[in-house]
């Protein structure tokens, strides 16, 4: 589209702020739910200590944690301060989003145009405000292949390129799919480079060598990665099509696994509007000239090679590594490849107005219905709010209260809620083997550590608090029906309701 730069230019500033609001927006509408919780956990041990503890979790390296103590030591724990945290690191990854999309020589219209669909992109910004490494990854990944087309174009910033590559692996193992990718890439279409990237390969491995002695000693600790991801299943078909959803997906994100997979009545005629544009361009490839044909090449590796790897290790390896979460290094790429797309449709100017006006009519429509979205309600928000209930409790303060819970969550969750009260005494015990309740074996309480403690049957107190989570209050069903069974009389319970479940907490006593 011909427009004076200068109206690009206001464009583009409008695009960057829009970017920022949906990041910030509903930024602390739900509390931090578990993984979120063993970020923080983390973070907050000793420099002595924090590397063995992330080690012992087997699935994601250091960086991150060590990033967000600093993070927490600048600022504090409030959940603002937390959850700008990723959100921080999706807005820095703006600029090597631009400076990538500059290097393989894009004009600013088409920048913009790019920027706008990585700007909206649901899935990007429900993993720019989960305090996880996701947003970290994505920045660091840009970062490496901005640097790594700069590289092939002017032979410069080699060290700066290799440092970032090691600060890549160190956030996320997926990091390695995109070191592949640059080395494929050189492999294929400038040779003479080749020796630089195997020796920024050699020297990234090198420096990864510490990590993979510390996960050696965690697996000598009977740590099992299987524990951690054996839940995840193989992709497939289905697989393939969320994915695509959630490349193409506007505003909207799937939170929790009673939410809606997409919106398809948005979702769907955009990616049908994208494939259709895509075989025009295929049509008229030889219109195509040789830079634009590069940025096509090297994109295209950037997007299909991570995808194709974590496919095909997913079925090779014993456990499935395959997630969008995973995978969110190719959103940049594809976003600025789709924004390639529609920059010169060889057939109609008129083509390139309409497919554009109906994609952003698209987009706004997403956005209204997120308007009126409500806010989140999320079960594993119970346990933190049930835990403010327990200052009402009759206990002596210098008495132990016991809360006892059947599921590692709950027993997560309630720890962390109550971590940082000085006024009682709490400890949380998990009660294991309890017959007829189903515990997700997803969650489990971190390796190392030991502030919950875990038994086999009810202690025989005479007072306590008691936690868990079903469908109704049902005392003919465990644990109610144990608890009545032993001679305990139960109090009436504060619920939580959210997501077709109950959360309850009540008093016990003989």
């Amino acid at each position: 589209m011909k427009l004076p730069e200068k109206t690009w230019l206001v464009i583009f500033a409008v695009v960057c702020f829009v970017y920022i609001l949906l990041r910030l927006w509903n930024l602390t509408a739900s509390c931090l739910w578990f993984d979120e919780i063993f970020s923080v956990h983390a973070a907050t041990h000793s420099w002595n200590s924090i590397v063995w503890f992330v080690a012992q979790d087997l699935i994601h390296p250091p960086l991150f944690y060590i990033l967000l103590k600093i993070w927490i030591s600048v600022g504090g724990e409030s959940l603002f301060w937390l959850r700008f945290f990723p959100v921080f690191f999706s807005i820095i990854a703006i600029i090597p989003f631009v400076l990538l999309a500059r290097e393989l020589k894009l004009n600013l219209s088409t920048i913009t145009l790019a920027l706008t669909f990585f700007a909206v992109n649901g899935s990007l910004i429900k993993y720019s405000q989960e305090l996880r490494m996701y947003s970290l990854l994505l920045c660091l990944g840009l970062l490496s292949m901005w640097l790594f087309v700069r590289f092939l174009n002017t032979g410069k910033g080699f060290l700066l390129f290799v440092i970032v590559n090691i600060l890549l692996v160190y956030s996320h193992y997926f990091g390695w799919f995109l070191i592949l990718t640059e080395i494929l890439a050189v492999i294929t279409l400038k040779r003479e480079k080749i020796k630089h990237v195997f020796l920024m390969f050699g020297i990234t491995t090198l420096c990864f060598a510490p990590w993979i002695y510390a996960l050696w000693q965690a697996t000598n600790t009977k740590s099992s990665v299987g524990q951690n991801i054996g839940w995840m299943t193989k992709p497939n078909l289905l697989s393939i099509l969320q994915f695509v959803f959630d490349l193409f997906e506007p505003v909207y994100f799937e939170q929790s696994n009673t939410d809606s997979t997409a919106i398809f009545l948005i979702t769907v005629p955009i990616i049908f509007i994208v494939a259709g544009i895509a075989v025009l361009r295929l049509i008229n490839w030889k219109e195509t000239d040789e830079q634009e044909k590069r940025a096509f090449y090297l994109l295209t590796y950037f997007v299909s090679t991570p995808i194709l790897l974590a496919f095909v290790l997913s079925w090779i390896l014993p456990y499935s590594i395959w997630g969008t979460r995973h995978l969110i290094i190719v959103f940049a790429p594809m976003t600025i490849l789709a924004a390639l797309l529609f920059s010169k449709i060889s057939i109609k100017p008129l083509l390139q107005i309409v497919s554009l006006s109906l994609v952003f009519l698209l987009f706004g429509a997403a956005f209204l219905l997120q308007l009126t979205r409500e806010d989140p309600k999320y079960i594993w928000c119970a346990w933190e709010n049930l835990a403010q209930n327990l200052g009402e409790s009759t206990f002596d303060k210098n008495e132990s209260i016991k809360i006892y819970t059947f599921e590692d969550l709950v027993a997560y969750h309630f720890w962390f809620a109550l971590r940082r009260d000085s006024k009682s005494n709490f400890q949380i015990i998990k009660v294991n083997g309890i017959e007829d309740l189903i515990e997700d074996k997803a969650y489990f309480l971190p390796r190392g550590f030991d502030e919950v403690k875990a038994i086999d049957r009810f202690e025989g107190d005479e007072r306590f608090f008691v936690a868990f989570r079903d469908q109704e209050w049902n005392e003919t069903k465990p644990p109610l029906k144990n608890l009545i069974a032993k001679g305990y009389k139960i109090s009436a319970p504060k619920v939580f309701e959210a997501q077709g479940l109950k959360a309850f907490l009540f008093e016990v006593q003989k």
